[in-house]
Order: C-alpha cells, then sequence, then structure tokens
C-alpha cells in the first residue's frame, strides 16, 4: 500500500510533465499525419476501402472528441464541488450566515436529481429558516443532505478495506498483491466521488487518485495517527499466525485511510457535526464482512 501512494500520489515536477505532454502531443500528431497518409495512399489504389478508413477514422476523431469533453465536464464538476467546499469552510471560519446560504443553495441543486435524498431536501428546506448561524445552517444541510451520501461511502470503503485484506492474504504472485490494492482503490475513489456528486472519466478518475493521495501527504495521514496504531498493533500480532494476514490486515487499515482521504477531497461540505469515520472502526467491520457477517442491515451510526 504504500507503494500504491507512491506510484499514485508522486507528484512529477514542471519539467517531466512537459516532456510527457509534448511527447504525447508529437506522438498523437505522427500517427495521425501517418493515418491520413495511409488513407491518401489506400483512396488512390482502393477507392471503396480507402472511403472505409476515411469513416472510421472520422468516427474515430469523434469518438475521441467526445471523451474529451466528457472529462472536461467531469474536471468541471469537480471543480464545482470543491467551489462549494471552499466556500463553506470561508462561511465557517468567518461566521458569515448570507454565504453559508448561499453554500445551501448550491447544495440543494447538487442534489435535487438524486432520490435518496429527497426527505433530506425538504426537511431542509422546512428548517433551514430557523437557522440563526452559518455553522447551524451547514450543520443542518450536513445532516440532511450528506449523512445517507456518508454512509454509502463508508460501506465503499470498508469494501475496498475488505478486498485489499484478502488479496494481499490470499495471493502469493510478487506484485499482484500491490496491482489488486491499486484497482481496489482506484475503484473506491471513483465509487466514493460519484456518491457525493462527481463523475470519474478516465483521466478525471486518475487526476482525482493523484488529488486524494497528494492530499494524504500533505496532511500527514499518510502516518500512524492514533485511530491506526491499534489496527496496525491487531496487525502486528496477527502476523505471528500468518504473516500474509497480518500485512492484509494492515494494508486493509492503509485503504481505509485512503477512502477517508477521497471523504474529504469529494465530499462538499467538511465535517462539521457529522463525525469522520475512523479506520479502526472501517476495518473491523470490512473483516467482518470478510468473514460472512452482513453489515448491509445493522449499519448504523459508527461507534468508536
Amino acid at each position: 500500500m504504500m507503494l500504491v501512494s507512491r506510484l499514485v500520489g508522486g507528484r512529477s515536477s514542471r519539467l517531466t510533465r512537459f516532456f510527457i505532454n509534448t511527447g504525447a502531443a508529437l506522438f498523437t500528431f505522427l500517427l495521425s499525419v501517418a493515418a491520413l497518409r495511409f488513407i491518401s495512399n489506400l483512396l488512390n489504389s482502393y477507392p471503396l476501402l480507402g472511403w472505409v478508413g476515411m469513416a472510421l477514422f472520422a468516427l474515430f476523431a469523434i469518438g475521441a472528441l467526445a471523451m474529451a469533453w466528457r472529462e472536461y465536464r467531469t474536471w468541471a464538476r469537480f471543480a464545482a464541488i470543491d467551489q462549494i467546499s471552499r466556500a463553506a469552510g470561508a462561511a465557517l471560519t468567518n461566521g458569515d450566515l448570507s454565504a453559508a446560504r448561499q453554500v445551501t443553495d448550491q447544495l440543494q441543486r447538487l442534489y435535487r436529481p438524486r432520490p435518496e435524498t429527497q426527505w433530506g431536501l425538504a426537511h431542509l428546506q422546512d428548517r433551514q429558516n430557523e437557522a440563526l448561524d452559518a455553522e447551524s445552517l451547514l450543520s443542518l444541510a450536513e445532516s440532511d443532505l450528506l449523512a445517507t451520501l456518508d454512509q454509502q461511502a463508508r460501506r465503499e470503503i470498508e469494501a475496498a478495506a475488505r478486498t485489499v485484506a484478502a488479496a494481499t492474504a490470499l495471493i502469493p504472485l510478487a506484485l499482484a498483491d500491490v496491482i489488486a490494492a491499486l484497482a481496489a482503490n482506484l475503484r473506491m475513489i471513483r465509487r466514493i466521488a460519484e456518491i457525493y456528486g462527481g463523475r470519474a472519466g478516465s483521466v478525471g478518475g486518475w487526476r482525482l487518485a493523484k488529488t486524494v493521495m497528494t492530499h494524504l501527504v500533505a496532511t500527514g495521514a499518510v502516518a500512524a495517527g492514533d485511530d491506526m496504531i491499534q489496527t496496525i498493533a491487531g496487525g502486528g500480532l496477527l502476523s505471528r499466525l500468518s504473516r500474509r494476514f497480518g500485512e492484509g490486515v494492515v494494508n486493509g487499515a492503509l485503504t481505509a485511510r485512503v477512502g477517508i482521504a477521497a471523504m474529504e477531497v469529494c465530499r462538499p461540505l467538511p465535517f462539521i457535526h457529522q463525525r469522520k469515520p475512523s479506520v479502526g472502526n472501517l476495518v473491523s467491520r470490512g473483516l467482518k464482512g470478510l468473514f460472512g457477517e452482513d453489515e448491509a442491515a445493522t449499519h448504523g451510526p459508527e461507534a468508536d
């Protein structure tokens, strides 16, 4: 999992990014010129096949433009959610009730199409005028709109932690557990983004993963905090029985840490009165699912 963090979260230099971008642009240009030259020669030699190639090339160009537009819209949506989060933080810091009302209106527009938030939207609209300060208004919006989404995000983190723990414990091949952990973490980050209103495309999903890993490093959350010490200690004890299973528990804990960072990045509001999930609780629930216990029916508020 530390290797996964370095692979995904490593920040390249400007020179490296310039080299990669210019190389990709040059390769695309040369490939396009070669394809057009091939189609031109084909039109001269075999006109029917040349027109077929021209049609396929045009369809490919349309598909590439459509994917680029989708990635742009995806990242624009993430930017809008990030703007809401920044505005909420500023409103809380300054105690600005009018700014908090604007944030609440943006949240209602964001989650109005979601069926699971309809009851919360109705309750928020009925009671938002009773709030007399920014913190109480944003706390009401958090409890009405984000509590259900937080539960869905927790279940995604638990499933990813369970997958990584099982892969580490059961896959004996070198680097195969790293690939499994990387895939599970990327899928978890994409799902958390979708839960909170984002839509991660191919490139956008990778950029989001890099943002989450950068957040981990910037906040020092990749280190062993108080909520990870017990889990890592438990992994050390289990490693005396099975080294791979002990490593799986620790990797599951690090996956849970990544999931919490993804919640903080993708959530349109900071944690105000809702309790931020802890690594130990998420891993314990995930491992219960690994041994066949169904947490879906009893997944209530988190108890630390």
